[in-house]
């Protein structure tokens, strides 16, 4: 590498409710001399961010545009209703679309889950952000259907939420140009999947067995195999050693 060369990185946008720390921490174990920098990213900026290359890979929302990025799916999330705590709606375990039905339910402008318009009555405006909604849901004047990790991101003490049985649901996972898949993305990809350090994907070129190593597993396989006709302390006669010591031959006869 000449003085001109940068050091490797790789780079990793992510939206908000996703938790990368597990696979973050997971490349820091196994490639600790390629720094891994987060990106944080509104979930309408995750494409755009990729597409000019500001980062190599993200954890999106899908879908995505499959013309343009390649896309792993890695979970989907449990729909919430978020409430104040003492709501009547706190009294049930899980709620339904019709639950809501005379409930005024925000509707944010980054709203990730994909429907025109939400459950219930409409509110007078569409807040602009997740985090303004929850505001106004905790002044009482309203409700806000979001995904589970959103509802823990902007957890307060006075708000809880309930599993939303039938409403859609938000996917996320990892994403890239698809005509950028570089050896990086590659590890990345290995890392989301569970594979391990010697899986054929998941192995960096230094946990690659060498020929001179192959040789020597080899050799050594070769050494505990049997020689052909060498005597393994059993006698070759048909009467062999019973569970006494005694022969298991033919027996005599007695005169």
């Amino acid at each position: 590498m000449t003085g001109t060369e940068a050091s490797p990185s790789f780079r990793l946008a992510y939206v908000p409710g996703v938790t990368p720390a597990k696979w973050v921490r997971i490349w820091n174990e196994r490639l600790p001399d390629v720094p891994l920098a987060l990106v944080q990213v509104s979930a309408a900026e995750a494409s755009d961010v990729l597409r000019d290359g500001e980062a190599d890979a993200g954890l999106v929302r899908l879908p995505v545009d499959r013309t343009v990025f390649s896309a792993i799916p890695l979970y989907t999330e449990t729909t919430v209703v978020v409430v104040p705590k003492d709501h009547l709606v706190t009294a049930a375990e899980e709620v339904s679309l019709e639950d809501l039905t005379d409930e005024v339910v925000f509707h944010p402008l980054d709203d990730v889950l994909g429907w025109e318009r939400p459950p219930g009555l409409p509110a007078f405006e569409r807040p602009a952000t997740t985090a303004d909604a929850i505001e106004l849901v905790a002044a009482g004047v309203g409700l806000l259907v979001v995904p589970q990790s959103l509802a823990r991101l902007h957890h307060r003490r006075d708000l809880t939420y309930r599993p939303l049985v039938d409403a859609p649901q938000s996917s996320v996972g990892l994403s890239w140009l698809e005509d950028a898949t570089t050896d990086l993305v590659e590890e990345f990809i290995g890392i989301v999947r569970g594979r391990t350090v010697n899986s054929w994907r998941g192995r960096t070129p230094a946990q690659t067995p060498t020929q001179p190593e192959r040789d020597r597993a080899g050799a050594a396989g070769a050494r505990r195999k049997p020689v052909a006709g060498k005597s393994t302390g059993r006698s070759p006669r048909s009467g062999s050693a019973g569970p006494k010591g005694g022969r298991r031959g033919r027996p005599r006869r007695r005169s």
